[in-house]
């Protein structure tokens, strides 16, 4: 009985001309479009540098920052009113000040201190600013001190320590590597989760699913054969996303792939199953698709995807540990990243055995069928 309730579903999904073509182009255009639309490198900061030294000191470090691909140096004002009006105007996102006697202060061993005052209305773009600033002026500080290196009183130069930086398991900083993971499961989500969320419904408005009501087909079958084709779709966009993660830019797993495809196997009757959940309480495809699309975008948003968790308030973190996409996401960014494996990831895997029994349970219960 299961076999022809599942034909009935492919049937019914490749009937609809738009449909198919929807499953394979969509994953393509968001793997293309998205890991260069939400880039986490801030780049082409404006800056102006109020220099009220003009010293050779001061010129210098306003040539190392413009040098900088994260700057694009807009104005030498002469005041710092003047440089606060164009941030007030929008054409700036960052103001130096070198303040009077820089050099001086600088040869007489004394520490001169400067201004950096960030736009904070875009508080990233700001507080990246302003941190991309700092390294800058840190760095040019070491420079000028190995340059001409402080004596002590025995005659000696001081010390100086020396300091290197290890960016474990992403060494070149590459955003890509930490988006399109995730980015995979925000796909999967919407593809697995819209769907099925618009298929009972669907059959409600066509008046087929009461022919599905009047044979002796349980509950319990009726919605395994509406998950199964939705779980193989998924496991089909899924591959694609991997090969084009591969050849757009050359991102593999730094563990196995088979990792992955078995929290698939779990993830996608979540998804789906809480898809026919909103599907079986909805009268209307409207209804299922607001209803739908209200879910998804506060599980997206709290699933870490462009926020770390670590960074959100405390109760907002409360609220992530119900969302499985949380789950799915870290064991992602652990295979690509890291490599983890399966016995690593055990916790994950538990929570959403969890959330895949109670979204399936409540879909045989929440659908009504009257024979």
């Amino acid at each position: 009985m299961i076999k022809y309730l599942i034909e009935k579903e492919f049937k019914q999904l490749f009937r609809n001309a738009f449909m198919p073509k929807l499953i394979f182009i969509f994953p393509c255009i968001i793997m293309i479009l998205m890991p260069w639309a939400v880039n986490l490198e801030i780049k082409n900061i404006n800056l102006n540098i109020v220099d009220n030294d003009h010293s050779a000191l001061s010129r210098r470090l306003v040539d190392k920052i413009g040098a900088s691909t994260y700057f694009h140096l807009t104005m030498l004002p002469d005041t710092y009113e003047e440089a606060l009006y164009s941030i007030e105007a929008g054409s700036a996102d960052v103001i130096l000040e070198i303040p009077r006697n820089f050099e001086k202060e600088w040869i007489n061993g004394t520490s001169p201190r400067l201004l950096v005052a960030a736009n904070a209305v875009n508080g990233t773009k700001g507080s990246l600013g302003g941190s991309y600033l700092s390294s800058i002026i840190r760095d040019y500080t070491h420079e000028l001190q190995s340059e001409a290196p402080m004596k002590a009183r025995t005659g000696r130069s001081l010390p100086r320590m020396a300091l290197s930086t290890q960016n474990l398991y992403n060494p070149t900083l590459n955003y890509k590597l930490f988006m399109v993971p995730a980015l995979m499961v925000m796909l999967l989500t919407m593809i697995c989760g819209f769907l099925p969320a618009l298929n009972v419904v669907g059959e409600k408005e066509a008046g087929t699913i009461e022919q599905i009501n009047v044979t002796p087909v349980n509950k319990f079958t009726f919605i395994v054969a509406k998950l199964i084709p939705y779980w193989l779709i998924g496991f089909v966009v899924l591959t694609i996303c991997f090969i084009l993660a591969w050849l757009l830019y050359g991102i593999l797993p730094a563990g196995h792939f088979l990792t992955i495809y078995g929290f698939t196997l779990v993830f996608l009757p979540v998804v789906s199953g809480f898809g026919l959940v909103i599907s079986n309480h909805s009268s209307t495809l409207q209804q299922a698709m607001f209803v739908m699309w209200f879910f998804m975008l506060v599980l997206i948003l709290m699933s870490g995807l462009f926020t770390p968790i670590h960074s959100m308030p405390e109760w907002a973190q409360w609220i992530t540990l119900i969302n499985p996409l949380r789950y799915f996401v870290e064991v992602m960014r652990t295979v690509y990243l890291r490599g983890g494996g399966f016995a690593e990831q055990l916790p994950q895997l538990g929570v959403l055995l969890v959330f895949a029994f109670i979204a399936n349970g409540w879909a045989v219960q929440s659908y009504r069928k009257s024979s």
